[in-house]
């Protein structure tokens, strides 16, 4: 099964996820990141880039809503030699204009999906604060107590790769 194809993500007219191929696709992802986590939060200055953006083993999620760009996630093995262990999902972002498109459901399983399609065991991701509700809707449980992450209060959240491909 496809990660596109797991029940429940928003109507395949309206929202849709792909792994982002090439420059221009990758430069889409890198925009919407930029406009929400530099322009809109303020919680990278000029860029929010890193080290996993030149790995290879990262994948790059693109959402679109009616055609057009409207939010990504970035997901990787936490170990690039072993792609069955654990996995991170990080950067979703939606630009502000889709929010009420339903896209983040859609990105976040889809990333939970490429991952599980992959052999990946667990995910983790560190959610601000006010998206827990919506993390715990997805199936993710939370990991403790809030902690400082870029700044600003963050939750570690994790979810049973297996589980939810099984469950899809």
């Amino acid at each position: 099964m496809s990660p596109t194809a797991c029940p429940g993500t928003a109507d395949t007219l309206v929202a849709a996820c792909r792994i982002a191929v090439g420059a221009a696709e990758t430069g889409l992802v890198h925009d919407i990141r930029r406009a929400v986590f530099v322009t809109e939060q303020g919680l990278f200055d000029g860029s929010d880039l890193d080290e996993h953006d030149a790995d290879p083993a990262t994948i790059d999620v693109l959402g679109t809503v009616g055609g057009a760009p409207a939010g990504t996630v970035r997901l990787f093995p936490l170990d690039p030699a072993d792609p069955t262990g654990d996995w991170k999902g990080d950067r979703l972002a939606v630009l502000p204009e889709f929010r009420a498109s339903g896209l983040g459901g859609p990105l976040v399983r889809f990333a939970v999906a490429t991952a599980g399609a992959r052999g990946g065991r667990r995910m983790q991701a560190m959610v601000q604060l006010a998206n827990e509700a919506f993390f715990l809707r997805l199936g993710w449980r939370r990991l403790g107590a809030p902690e400082l992450y870029v700044g600003r209060p963050h939750l570690r959240m994790d979810i049973d790769l297996q589980a939810a491909r099984a469950a899809c």
